[in-house]
């Protein structure tokens, strides 16, 4: 098949984001697939397009809220306002709908229009319906948006995230109704588009990238504790409030916690072991540098990419339920738990096996595999649903060991058990 493959930000050569990770296994699965996929959508600064061809750029755009100024806001809102529509898509309105509709027109023919999102498509969901579609759905972005109004300190944050939840239920509700098939990263985001949708919707798992990581397991952590994320991604932001105020007050003085990535409007920390450290680097060497990873995730929808990484690492984790949206298989060395206190004293006993030499580090090969080989035959399944015949995943997986089924790959040997529904313990 030529498939079109619309996104707000084309897929990078080095995916750092939940987003750009997600974008960058999906194009890679389209392409294992033997399919043809040309890329429409913007660039973000600093970054550098994926390999491989067939990138129709519509010109370089920053869309990080954190990274612009008060003026770019005003303009973004003021778009949003006399366009009818949410802020993301507002961002995206940097080209007009005649330059998507020729853009089109200049790649056809193609088998259909691969939907990555509410941003891009949303800005221009006439231009892209008029053809066979599919929809991917990173989150439930309009639930996302009323949790995120709900918990918002601020009256105008909460009225912007109150606007933006009603158009994007509208938008979401269009895009859903046309697609002929949706792809969510969640089982239970299959059923957040209603029940019509549901029948229509698949969950694709996901990789962090294309070849399985390299871990760096001989090398000592330099932090008892490790956390990185876009903490001005509100859902992420209540995640790391939560673990701030409700669990490092249990937590002993002596134990080291590194946390990195942006945060703005830093909290005042009391805990004299947190270090603040911004922008790393080199993302998955921080994740290896912290013994245990705490996995944090409070609110939101769709699959939390810190917990398959951390999966494929093989590191040693305490995660809460909704860190776990869209696993299928725990690994033995991660710990659950919703309650705060023992959050804590889970952590601290981790942390003290690591000190005592038990690094509790596992081979994540196996997950890691199982992992594409069910996102391979969810998108194999989803793309018949454009009329054409499915793609032999002999193309993808050419040697015969990888074609194992994901509950004979991820049963008990190599420390994974299936895992039937999150309590906290």
């Amino acid at each position: 098949m030529h498939l079109v493959f619309v996104s707000s930000l084309v897929p990078v050569e080095n995916p750092s984001s939940g987003f750009d990770i997600a974008n960058r296994a999906v194009l890679d699965g389209l392409r294992a697939l033997g399919h043809r996929v040309s890329v429409i959508g913007y660039l973000q600064p600093g970054q550098s397009a994926a390999a491989g061809g067939g990138m129709h750029l519509l010109g370089e755009l920053e869309v990080t809220n954190a990274k612009v100024g008060a003026v770019t806001k005003l303009r973004w809102l003021a778009k949003a306002c006399l366009h009818r529509t949410t802020l993301s898509s507002a961002k995206m309105l940097e080209v007009s709908g005649k330059h998507i509709e020729t853009l089109l027109r200049r790649l056809q023919p193609f088998d259909g229009i691969v939907l990555n999102s509410v941003q891009l498509p949303g800005a221009f969901a006439a231009a892209f319906q008029k053809h066979k579609t599919i929809y991917i759905a990173h989150n439930v972005e309009a639930s996302s948006a009323r949790e995120n109004a709900a918990t918002a300190s601020r009256s105008l944050e909460r009225w912007l995230f109150s606007r933006e939840a009603r158009y994007l239920e509208q938008i979401e509700w269009k895009l859903t109704q046309a697609a002929l098939a949706i792809w969510t990263f969640a089982e239970a985001d299959r059923f957040g588009f209603g029940q019509a949708a549901s029948s229509r919707a698949t969950v694709l798992p996901l990789v962090t990238r294309w070849d399985q990581p390299e871990s760096q397991a001989d090398k000592p952590p330099e932090y008892d504790l490790a956390l990185i994320g876009t903490w001005s991604w509100q859902p992420n932001r209540i995640g790391l409030d939560w673990f701030l105020s409700e669990v490092v007050p249990f937590l002993p003085a002596d134990m080291s916690i590194g946390i990195a990535g942006q945060l703005p409007d830093a909290p005042a920390i009391s805990h004299p072991g947190i270090r603040l450290l911004g922008r790393v680097p080199d993302a998955r060497a921080f994740v290896e540098s912290g013994a245990v990873l705490p996995l944090i995730s409070r609110g939101g929808t769709g699959v939390q990419l810190k917990t398959v990484e951390t999966f494929e690492l093989g590191m040693p984790c305490v995660a809460t339920s909704a860190s776990l949206r869209g696993i299928d298989a725990l690994p033995d060395n991660c710990a659950v738990s919703d309650d705060p206190v023992e959050f804590a004293y889970l952590l601290i006993e981790k942390v003290a096996q690591a000190r005592a030499g038990n690094r509790q580090r596992l081979s994540g090969s196996v997950f890691h595999q199982a992992q594409k080989t069910r996102l391979l035959e969810m998108m194999d399944e989803g793309l018949s649903r454009l009329g054409k015949p499915g793609i032999s995943l002999d193309r993808a997986f050419p040697r015969d060991e990888a074609r194992q089924s994901t509950t004979k790959t991820v049963s008990a040997p190599y420390g994974l058990a299936v895992h039937k529904g999150v309590q906290s313990r």
